[in-house]
């Protein structure tokens, strides 16, 4: 990489302040010209030449080859003349010619020029303390390139460091001991609109205004108290009269075992949620994840495609395992929310005295055990997307109540808390209850089940869609292919025909841990009636499978079994044999012909 090398019109007010100055106090005329023979500053009878180029062969370009200081008390006639164009017009009567260097390179000369007797009687009189002068100003002149370069390369720095932290999605403010606010970036600005304020924006040493009048529950003194890192604070802030909620970090800056400042981070509450929301939501399921083409499932599906656009709440029901979430999923990724976040609760898995605030949140100290900042409810976190609350058949009657009144007023109060918080939320539940039943049973408020019941959807059970078990098979036996490093190749047709008979009380569900079952135990290429859980060896074989087995099936099982029981290896294959009251050869043809994998 080749060395960058400043040029002197970087610092053109010092040399035009160097110039005048030296020019002031000795008398003679002097100019700098750089290594391109650019005349860049000079006095008297040069004032008119700045800007100019000087003629090539001149003194300069001589005293630029030379890369050496030295004093010429006869022009014309010294060997720095030689090959110069100007020579016969030339007016100097004394000339001083002093290198300015960078490091090593040298970038330019500064010369000192007699046009009379006078200046020349002062050159000739001062000829050492000249040179010697002249070489401090080209020190000077060179520490002030440096120094222009390091503030350049500060500059850069600085600006490269406010590009960052304003790339930084959070809020970023730094203070001093005290609190004052020093520096902050642009969401920090955004949030607190801190240019009204008057801060300095970069400004060092010019503090406006204090974090603790920004924020009113932050304590500088007890920060410096702690002297450690404090991390997710909520905190509440008011915006052209309107409150928002965030959390916030602060780290003391400490050198010398002394705090000197402080940094703090904010993110906007809204933003916390909505990236808690990419993280734990599963990746997004649409339509084409529901398997089956059936009709009794295609015209389902048809039906939720349609209704998915709407903002009108919807009850789907069904029994267990039938894909009541699937479809909620589906629904709110076909939806105009789907770029918000879906948050499923199960009502029926959270205890009776912790739904509330589950729910809807709570505010700190609102209760024994309760965190001190208090907690978002799964409403709050649904805002501008879906909730979808599974088994809302076995939600407690009072939080009935309460979740009606959040349908009609569409908004929450949190636990602890006396302010109504508007939220905008979808809401989707399921239930495998018989809720009409519910209803009459005084189980199920029947208020609040026909604002669930806008729009119904009843999925059908597995025992009514039998025509989807081979393709629902199919997709199960490559997933847990793939997931167990299996190659199950195929499933006989007698065990299709036994699961299109079965009563599949867990439905898909059930289907899926049968089949993930079977890919563990098939020891062949095709899943047979032995892979299966025994409670599909002991049904009664006269409503599935024939009596009578063909013998080549029944080989196979039983070689199975004595390779299960004396093992794999060449003894226990031998022992196999005998116990199978056949020859060592004929069981390793058997195992070939059947494909058995041991």
């Amino acid at each position: 990489m080749s060395k960058e090398i400043p040029k002197l019109t970087d610092i053109y007010d010092t040399l035009l302040r160097v110039t005048s100055a030296i020019a002031s106090v000795i008398n003679v005329d002097i100019t700098i010209v750089d290594k391109d023979l650019n005349r860049i500053t000079g006095t008297g009878n040069y004032l008119d030449r700045i800007g100019k180029k000087v003629a090539k062969n001149c003194v300069f370009d001589y005293a630029l080859k030379r890369k050496e200081k030295f004093i010429i008390d006869n022009p014309r006639f010294h060997e720095a003349c030689a090959n110069c164009l100007n020579k016969n017009k030339c007016t100097e009567t004394a000339q001083v010619c002093c290198p300015i260097n960078f490091d090593n390179d040298t970038i330019g000369i500064i010369g000192l020029i007699a046009f009379n007797k006078c200046q020349k009687s002062i050159i000739d009189a001062n000829k050492e303390n000249l040179l010697e002068f002249l070489s401090r100003m080209a020190d000077l002149i060179e520490a002030k390139l440096k120094e222009k370069k390091k503030t350049d390369k500060i500059n850069l720095m600085n600006q490269e460091l406010e590009f960052l932290v304003d790339s930084i999605d959070i809020g970023v403010i730094s203070t001093d001991e005290n609190g004052e606010i020093l520096r902050y970036n642009s969401i920090a600005d955004e949030m607190f609109h801190l240019k009204n304020d008057k801060v300095s924006r970069g400004i060092r040493n010019h503090p406006t205004t204090n974090i603790e009048n920004l924020i009113d529950n932050i304590s500088i003194d007890y920060f410096s108290k702690t002297k450690c890192f404090h991390k997710n604070k909520d905190f509440n802030y008011i915006v052209n009269g309107k409150e928002f909620r965030g959390l916030y970090n602060v780290k003391p800056i400490i050198v010398n075992k002394k705090i000197i400042g402080y940094i703090f981070t904010f993110n906007k509450m809204n933003e916390v949620i909505r990236v808690v929301n990419d993280i734990t939501n599963n990746k997004p399921t649409d339509f084409n994840d529901i398997i089956g083409h059936s009709k009794e499932i295609t015209l389902v599906k048809e039906h939720a495609k349609r209704i998915s656009k709407s903002c009108s709440t919807v009850l789907i029901q069904g029994e267990s395992g039938t894909g009541k979430e699937l479809f909620a999923r589906s629904i709110h990724h076909d939806s105009n929310r789907k770029d918000g976040p879906f948050i499923p609760i199960n009502c029926s898995a959270i205890p009776e005295n912790l739904i509330e605030s589950e729910l809807f949140g709570y505010e700190g100290g609102a209760f024994t055990g309760a965190n001190k900042r208090g907690r978002v409810g799964k409403f709050e976190l649904a805002n501008n997307g879906t909730i979808f609350l599974d088994e809302i058949g076995d939600m407690p009657l009072h939080m009935q109540t309460k979740l009606l009144r959040v349908l009609q007023e569409n908004t929450i109060n949190r636990v602890g808390g006396n302010k109504l918080i508007p939220i905008n939320v979808r809401v989707l539940a399921a239930t495998n209850k018989d809720l009409d039943k519910k209803v009459k049973e005084g189980e199920f408020r029947e208020d609040l089940f026909y604002r669930l019941n806008v729009i119904p959807i009843y999925l059908p059970p597995l025992k009514d869609r039998t025509d989807d078990i081979e393709i629902l098979v199919d997709n199960f036996i490559n997933k847990f292919n793939f997931k167990l490093n299996r190659d199950i190749k195929s499933i006989n047709n007698e065990v299709l025909g036994l699961f299109k008979n079965y009563n599949w009380q867990g439905n898909v569900r059930e289907l899926e841990n049968v089949v993930e079952y079977a890919v563990n135990m098939c020891r062949g290429e095709t899943i047979e009636i032995w892979d299966l859980p025994n409670r599909f060896k002991d049904m009664d074989t006269d409503n599935t499978i024939e009596d009578i087995l063909p013998i080549s099936v029944l080989e196979k099982q039983e070689i199975i079994k004595a390779v299960n029981k004396h093992g794999n290896s060449k003894s226990g294959i031998l022992k196999a044999a005998k116990a199978l009251g056949i020859s060592r050869a004929t069981i390793y043809r058997k195992i070939k012909l059947y494909n058995i994998k041991y």
